[in-house]
């Protein structure tokens, strides 16, 4: 099992602090979630029922034609962990530094997983290179990425998938974090062969807990997708939560002003602090550190938890929730006890 943002309660019992004393800032997820509302009681009583409306919310949601299957999952890493297991052994390609789940995953199906760094996909004054593709029969891009926030424009991305599907292969999209930037959703190209698209309500609404999110594709891997997941794997509760918030535009459209506004108070507040900030996203921002888990170590003995990278050495901080808690990022940043 790879580590991961969160485990607060390890972190309680190693540093001595009760877990409600902690500011937990480890995760990128959004600290003022979809306000969840009463679920209905027979919810809890029936199994799910598939025909309830969700893939149309989700259609909508995305932007996805009706040419593309919308796939409910157990969150995003449920397909992360399932899609190797749709194709044969064969050559993937996975972002580094990225979400490490992905190159798990298809390395544990038995695929030979192969870095692509920057230095591959990055364009030159006499054009792009996009050779190192006829290596790969699968891509897996993060878009943002997890943990730098760097983002890929969908011509670019539709080019590689081009490239990839002329061979039979597939370009799979992690959106996790796109909800705050839905102009670069390669969504609303769904249902072209051999595209995949991940998206998660865990980042962006808040709802990690409910363990939801949807995977886009054509009819072939969707279906291939339904099989391999089972029947009924997300439960009627979290189809009832997924839905309503999807459909909760007004809130969507006030929470992106409100992620843009305190991304960019974060960056101020790390730099104020004297730190470089590298990348980021409207839920986090990163930080570049010769010894990351040092500086991590003594954010956590004041009793804020941040996620470090070794390769490379970075800290990814998320979001604060109110002005208690950025002022108490401040003083931790400072090295000071705030009273």
């Amino acid at each position: 099992m790879l580590e991961h943002g969160g485990r607060l309660n390890k972190a309680a019992e190693r540093w001595g602090i009760p877990r409600s004393e902690w500011l937990d800032l480890s995760t990128g997820i959004n600290p003022i979630g979809w306000p969840v509302p009463d679920i209905p009681a027979e919810l809890w009583q029936r199994l799910p029922e598939a025909d309830d409306g969700l893939e149309e919310v989700i259609r909508q949601w995305t932007g996805a034609p009706l040419t593309a299957d919308c796939v409910p999952v157990p969150g995003s890493q449920a397909a992360i962990m399932a899609l190797p297991r749709l194709r044969k052994p064969c050559c993937v390609g996975i972002p580094v530094p990225g979400y490490r789940e992905h190159g798990h995953s298809w390395r544990n199906a038995g695929h030979t997983v192969i870095p692509i760094g920057p230095e591959q996909t990055r364009c030159g004054a006499s054009g792009c290179d996009d050779r190192w593709l006829d290596q790969l029969d699968v891509l897996v891009w993060i878009n943002p990425n997890n943990p730098t926030g760097e983002i890929i424009p969908p011509s670019t991305l539709l080019r590689w998938h081009q490239r990839l599907q002329e061979r039979g292969g597939w370009l799979v999209v992690d959106e996790a974090f796109m909800d705050a930037t839905p102009v670069f959703s390669l969504c609303s190209h769904a249902g072209l062969p051999g595209l995949i698209v991940l998206r998660s309500v865990g980042k962006f609404f808040g709802l990690a807990g409910v363990r939801a999110g949807a995977v886009l594709a054509d009819a072939a891997v969707a279906d291939a997708l339904k099989r391999t997941l089972g029947p009924w794997p997300l439960g009627g509760p979290a189809r009832f939560v997924m839905a309503q918030a999807l459909s909760d535009t007004a809130w969507q459209r006030q929470a992106r002003t409100r992620l843009h506004h305190s991304a960019g108070r974060l960056r101020k507040v790390l730099q104020s602090a004297g730190h470089a900030v590298a990348g980021g996203s409207a839920l986090f921002q990163t930080v570049p550190s010769d010894s990351p888990q040092s500086l991590a170590d003594q954010l956590a003995a004041q009793g804020v938890l941040v996620r470090a990278f070794e390769h490379p050495g970075m800290l990814r901080f998320g979001l604060a929730a109110n002005e208690g808690q950025w002022r108490r990022l401040e003083m931790a940043l400072a090295g000071k006890t705030c009273d």
